[in-house]
């Protein structure tokens, strides 16, 4: 081989081998490719929140019967010491329910315990009163709430009290206006009214009187 021949075998070989794909001695960095994005999921509206179901009304407490009232104030008056009022109550509420428990329990004892109080004012000197306890034991005997055979007096002894009482007070009270104390007659007349308002002699005795007191005010003094 010739001096000289080795430079350019060399030479050839390197341009072949430059020409190779990837032998490039120097190589440009291509940018990268654009990254395309995921397309964005769709919004998701939420639903309106649903409004809450209003709560069912209270049940109403079942009403309570006009009887049962009637019999709760009757037992009011009685535990105050209103035992006429009491039974008068107990009466109304019997109308509502004939046959009410708690009347049929409770009205005996009620009306004992009125006549038992008749008895005690008239030993206290206390006429009308007497007189008021003794009549409304007579109206209540007859209810059909009333068990009069297991009381300790009769109709007929309750009646008799209220006459002998009746009695007493026209003689006190004749003996009153007699004496010139028309006022004092007065007065007891109008106590047995109180009672015992269809007493006609009272009442008679009781108008006479009231005009005679009249005419005397209108008398001119010294006459």
């Amino acid at each position: 081989m010739r001096r000289g021949s080795l430079p350019r075998t060399l030479l050839l070989f390197a341009l072949a081998v430059s020409s190779l794909p990837g032998c490039a001695s120097v190589s440009r960095t291509s940018p990268p490719a654009p990254t395309e994005k995921a397309p964005a999921a769709p919004l998701i509206e939420k639903a309106p929140a649903a409004k809450p179901e209003p709560a069912p009304p209270a049940a109403k407490p079942p009403a309570i019967p006009v009887s049962d009232k009637l019999f709760a104030e009757g037992m009011t008056a009685l535990q105050e010491g209103g035992h006429e009022r009491a039974l008068e109550l107990f009466s109304a509420a019997w109308r509502e329910e004939p046959g009410h428990a708690g009347v049929a329990r409770e009205f005996d004892g009620a009306l004992l315990a009125l006549k038992k109080n008749g008895d005690a004012a008239y030993a206290q000197g206390k006429p009308e009163d007497a007189g008021k306890r003794w009549t409304g034991t007579l109206r209540f005997l007859t209810h059909p709430a009333a068990n009069p055979r297991g009381y300790p007096f009769t109709r007929t002894e309750v009646r008799a009290k209220v006459d002998r009482l009746s009695a007493s007070l026209m003689e006190k009270a004749l003996l009153e206006y007699r004496k010139g104390n028309i006022q004092a007659a007065i007065a007891d007349w109008k106590t047995i009214l109180s009672y015992d308002p269809a007493h006609e002699e009272a009442a008679r005795s009781l108008r006479t009187a009231s005009e005679q007191l009249e005419m005397l005010k209108k008398m001119p003094p010294g006459k």
